[in-house]
């Protein structure tokens, strides 16, 4: 979607500096923006779900939020809203996302996925003072425990490549993001951030990412249904390996 395409929904921008997720310029693994632009659409999310765009918010930056202009963050952002009217609450919210090729730190083992709970700084501390109208809604140590339930469930494989799980870079601030969105609305929040790009693996590797997902999902899943996510320690989310740009030596 072009920016102009995008106003004929929005004219309230037309005055507007063009968003800064929008890209219509380069190549980025093999796709050529200046020929096909659009929007990074997981930047388009913000933590007011009733937001109306305004052109005084734009450009804006990765550290402020979005402003549902794409249809595809409306439609997560209206999905997410029913389910809030009819349940009270979205338990747990999780995203898939590729990232490149990582190493888990301290060795010279590649990532299979990496997983996060944070994307926001939390609003019950000062650097997240800004967000402090969320404070009661966030709750940081669930998404930690959903995190450790993915991240248990792919250790009990055993010396395999399911093993080779790490934390995704943190201290963020990305309200812009599904994720940092929907967990200042409450829910437990996970990222699978998995490794390579779909057109980037052959069937054999693109086959056992997706069973990594997989186990990870039942992992959350089984926990969240039995309860048993709720005694695992937040803390111990801490604990997983940090990803490395680099192998060991």
């Amino acid at each position: 979607m072009t920016w102009d395409e995008m106003l004929v929904n929005f004219p309230q921008l037309s005055d507007a500096a063009p968003a800064w997720n929008y890209v219509n310029r380069g190549i980025s693994q093999m796709y050529d923006y200046s020929k096909n632009p659009g929007f990074d659409v997981n930047r388009d999310f913000n933590p007011d779900l009733n937001y109306v765009p305004k052109a005084k918010d734009f450009p804006g930056n990765s550290s402020s939020p979005g402003w549902f202009i794409t249809p595809e963050a409306q439609t997560v952002r209206d999905v997410y809203k029913s389910l809030q009217e009819e349940y009270g609450k979205v338990d747990v919210f999780v995203d898939l996302h590729h990232q490149g090729m990582y190493y888990v730190e301290g060795t010279a083992d590649e990532v299979t996925l990496s997983l996060s709970a944070q994307f926001v700084p939390d609003p019950n501390t000062a650097a997240g003072t800004k967000y402090a109208k969320y404070k009661d809604a966030y709750n940081y140590d669930y998404s930690r425990q959903l995190n450790l339930a993915a991240y248990n469930e792919l250790q009990s494989y055993g010396n395999s490549p399911f093993k080779n799980i790490t934390l995704y870079s943190q201290g963020l601030d990305l309200p812009g993001t599904a994720l940092g969105t929907f967990a200042l609305n409450g829910s437990g929040t996970v990222l699978f951030e998995v490794a390579g790009q779909t057109q980037t693996m052959g069937q054999k590797k693109k086959g056992q990412l997706v069973k990594a997902v997989e186990r990870g999902l039942t992992g959350i899943i089984q926990a969240v249904a039995d309860g048993t996510v709720e005694n695992l320690n937040p803390q111990a989310y801490e604990k997983i390996p940090l990803t490395s740009n680099r192998p060991a030596n």
